[in-house]
């Protein structure tokens, strides 16, 4: 027996749907959404459809913008030498927040994972091989930033295999203890992932 309108059960499942909201933030979020005058529910309606009407990939580095080319990739003021590989849009917004990276990205849209079946053609790995191998580029490194994990690591490697034929250097993005930790807190693999990463002061 359904507790709710048939529309509004609807609505909670689409919320359910949405990675990381589960049934009982998909109902707030539903009822939330009853409680707003019409005015905004549309206006949150047409925001989604204006999104999703909009917004696509840039045709260099395959992150998200309005136009053909994204803000980072049309600057002149970027160094256009090194490419910082990463997983998902978002991951470009952390970067981007430190302030001290001045290069271009590549998106890859996801990491390869045999579990999710989840292979190299269904993410952004042949764009980059095109863009370092084209005989204009003047890409001169590739960071891989893909997270620290099975996924990403098993992701970098893979493309650092990938980009071996040509004039560039592949460098992953070093792992450590995080600034303002204890040392007894960081585990086995951080802490061996720390010493192999030491730097000489």
């Amino acid at each position: 027996m359904a507790f709710f309108p048939a529309s509004l059960e609807n609505l909670i499942d689409k919320f359910a749907s949405l990675p990381g909201i589960g049934r009982k933030s998909a109902q707030r979020l539903a009822f939330h959404i009853l409680s707003l005058p019409e005015g905004e529910a549309e206006g949150f309606a047409n925001a989604i459809l204006e999104a999703k009407a909009h917004v696509n990939c840039c045709k260099v580095c395959q992150n998200l913008t309005e136009g053909e080319v994204c803000s980072v990739c049309a600057s002149n003021r970027r160094d256009k030498s090194t490419v910082c590989v990463v997983s998902e849009p978002r991951d470009v917004l952390s970067i981007e927040r430190s302030h001290e990276y001045n290069g271009v990205y590549h998106v890859l849209h996801g990491v390869l994972s045999p579990i999710s079946h989840v292979g190299p053609d269904d993410i952004r790995i042949t764009e980059l091989v095109k863009r370092v191998s084209d005989a204009d580029s003047e890409i001169s490194e590739i960071i891989m930033a893909t997270n620290p994990d099975t996924e990403g690591d098993a992701t970098a490697m893979y493309i650092s295999r990938l980009l071996k034929p040509f004039d560039v250097k592949v460098t992953r993005l070093a792992y450590g203890i995080p600034v303002g930790s204890n040392l007894e807190f960081a585990d086995e693999a951080t802490l061996l992932r720390a010493i192999e990463g030491r730097i000489e002061l």
